[in-house]
């Protein structure tokens, strides 16, 4: 009996230095993993406020709006991820009864702004239509404003984790 329970020490000493071994090995595994599993979680919400006056009403305070009424709206993105946010853009929706306010496009960054005349299949700069010319050619020209569907926001650095992003732009009613 007593060589029985010699021969466990050594075999019992092992399997403890195995649960050590492995527990560091399963402890490596999981910080490596973190480091590569960083995500970006960026959270967007939108606001809107129509002027009236001197005072900002929000749009769902405001009931109804009339013709020739701003609306005002922002789009805040707040990432709360903890990898960076690359490529990163919000689109803003030009609701229907309204046109775009020229210059009003704002945001934070480094930003580039386009716009869409084809309900955000495609976004430039300056969108183009096909004009037709008295001598019976076709010729593009710049979209008037009225024909924007949305506005997109793309910023050239990530949105860092913990970071926090505004943009608006303003509509009128037509």
């Amino acid at each position: 009996m007593k060589k029985l329970s010699q021969n466990r020490a050594p075999v019992f000493a092992i399997a403890c230095a195995l649960l050590v071994v492995g527990g560091a090995a399963v402890f490596a595994k999981t910080k490596a993993a973190r480091l590569f599993t960083a995500r970006p979680e960026v959270k967007v919400s939108l606001a809107g406020f129509v002027s009236r006056g001197q005072a900002q009403v929000s749009v769902e305070k405001a009931e109804a709006v009339s013709a020739g009424e701003i609306v005002n709206w922002n789009i805040h993105s707040d990432n709360v991820g903890n990898g960076a946010a690359h490529d990163y853009k919000v689109v803003g929706q030009i609701p229907k009864g309204t046109v775009l306010v020229a210059g009003s496009q704002k945001a934070e960054g480094r930003v580039r702004v386009t716009y869409s005349i084809d309900g955000g299949k495609s976004f430039v700069p300056t969108p183009t239509i096909a004009e037709k010319q008295a001598d019976g050619t076709m010729k593009q020209v710049d979209a008037p404003v009225s024909m924007y569907t949305q506005v997109r926001y793309e910023w050239a650095d990530p949105l860092a984790a913990s970071g926090k992003l505004n943009a608006s732009y303003q509509v009128r009613v037509k």
